[in-house]
């Protein structure tokens, strides 16, 4: 199947797990995981109604980026080194991996350099022990602590689950996803706004969506690899 039907299957299994799940497809964003894919797939995707695209590496997406359609708004979905951030700063417009103070400190100091504010997610742990992200019982402390940069905005929390985990799993870790974001919306912290779960890929969105994931990230059921 190309690219195109890919994409239209994605739409359409989106728009099912939203009916079925009381919630307007709208309200999920594709975003093209492009791990390993060339400027030409990327820019197929593109012409085909990709709008966002997910790189995991620093070095990845540096590689591509002049090469890829101009429109593209970039993603950095995997874990992101402090010493890597200037390289990016000025180029993504979501980074979805913070997992620590530190990280958070390095983006607000970076983009207050450039007069930007970057939009962030926190990485949770599903609990697997060689997975980057924070565990959920650290969450509270750092967002409390990063809501008070200013260069930053933290825009909700993204997770992988664990590598084929069954349907129950996979509902166990997406709805517990849910459930910590409305517990620290309702805290009511400054400059957090728990507006966006990216979760689900390739092999588990529906289920994400099923969940209330609003940023889902296919790359192999896309790109046919």
């Amino acid at each position: 199947m190309s690219i195109k039907d890919n994409l239209e299957k994605i739409r359409q299994n989106v728009a099912e797990a939203c009916k079925e799940s009381g919630r307007n497809p709208e309200d999920v964003l594709v975003l093209a995981v492009t791990k390993t894919r060339t400027a030409d797939e990327i820019n197929e995707a593109i012409r085909c109604g990709i709008t966002d695209i997910g790189e995991n590496r620093v070095q990845e997406l540096l590689a591509k980026y002049d090469d890829v359609d101009p429109s593209a708004r970039w993603h950095i979905i995997g874990h992101l080194q402090t010493n890597k951030v200037k390289y990016i700063a000025d180029k993504v417009c979501m980074i979805h991996s913070v997992d620590s103070l530190k990280l958070a400190e390095e983006i607000d100091r970076r983009c207050r350099s450039i007069g930007k504010v970057m939009d962030v997610l926190i990485e949770i742990n599903s609990g697997e022990e060689n997975k980057d992200g924070i565990d959920p019982s650290g969450v509270y402390e750092l967002i409390e602590e990063a809501s008070s940069l200013k260069n930053i905005s933290i825009k909700g929390l993204m997770t992988m689950a664990p590598l084929g985990a069954d349907q129950e799993t996979l509902t166990k870790v997406f709805s517990a996803l849910y459930n910590l974001s409305v517990d620290i919306k309702a805290k009511k912290y400054d400059n957090v706004s728990m507006d966006t779960l990216s979760m689900g890929m390739s092999g588990d969105y529906v289920d994400a969506v099923r969940c209330g994931a609003t940023i889902i990230r296919p790359g192999r059921t896309l790109f046919n690899i």
